[in-house]
């Protein structure tokens, strides 16, 4: 089973990181998010993965095609270029990045990868965001639903307390954080998708999110894997200090797997 990212926005909400680099590439823990996330899908079992790039693709291509060289340890002869690694500890990883183009929408980056991603159930999700959701689980779920599509469904993290005020009263009444109570759950990516979910996007100018996501319920195709675990996405340089401080105690998403 391939995973794939969408990777190819401009994340606009986070450009003082994007303005250099695309965001799948803004590091937490000293990696990019990226590849925190394939780390997820890693323990899971499933490591290979597909890159729906666009804004700065090329940041994303020379991580990977520069890994062993920025990763391993090597020794030089000068006098007629032989070189020797060592200390080198290649990831058993297959990685494939598409150029789907700056101003592709996502569906239509994920239509551009059909022949890539083959007549084969996948797994589908953002380049920004990581959880603890049992991969494992989710595909099991998904592959016991019988449907086209399964998203994960998550309580997005508290950000803004809740204040309760009673009318034309100016003390507060009370405040506690906010909940799934008061925004409910959303979509916090994690995809399970069966191949011919990609004949529902119209062309470049499709987004995932929506033309074919409704033509999916529209059909009673998408399920909800409901999730109450930790899930962060990075949005904003707040959210980026978030992942930082959580990663430093010890990062829940790399705490799962086989």
């Amino acid at each position: 089973m391939k995973a794939v990212f969408f990777a190819g926005g401009f994340g606009t909400r986070l450009s003082e990181e994007t303005a250099l680099r695309p965001k799948p590439m803004v590091e937490v823990g000293g990696r990019p998010i990226l590849h925190h996330i394939m780390e997820m899908y890693a323990a899971h079992g499933i490591t290979e993965f597909v890159v729906l790039g666009g804004y700065k693709v090329e940041f994303i291509k020379d991580y990977f095609l520069n890994y062993t060289r920025r990763t391993g340890d090597f020794t030089v002869d000068l006098s007629n270029g032989e070189l020797t690694w060592t200390h080198n500890k290649p990831l058993p990883w297959k990685v494939t990045v598409l150029d789907t183009g700056n101003d592709t929408m996502t569906g239509g980056r994920l239509k551009r990868a059909k022949d890539i991603i083959g007549n084969e159930t996948f797994c589908l999700t953002y380049g920004d965001g990581v959880s603890d959701v049992d991969i494992t689980a989710l595909v099991a779920f998904h592959k016991a639903s019988g449907v086209k599509a399964t998203v994960t469904a998550v309580t997005p993290p508290g950000r803004f307390g809740v204040m309760g005020l009673a009318p034309d009263e100016p003390i507060v009444q009370s405040f506690r954080e906010k909940d799934s109570v008061d925004v409910g759950l959303i979509n916090g990516g994690f995809f399970v998708c069966e191949p011919d979910v990609i004949d529902l996007v119209d062309g470049d100018a499709t987004v995932w999110e929506q033309e074919p996501m409704n033509r999916l319920v529209d059909a009673g195709q998408l399920a909800a894997y409901r999730h109450h675990g930790f899930w962060q996405a990075m949005d904003t340089v707040r959210d980026r200090q978030v992942l930082e401080a959580i990663y430093a105690k010890g990062a829940p998403w790399l705490k799962q797997g086989k």
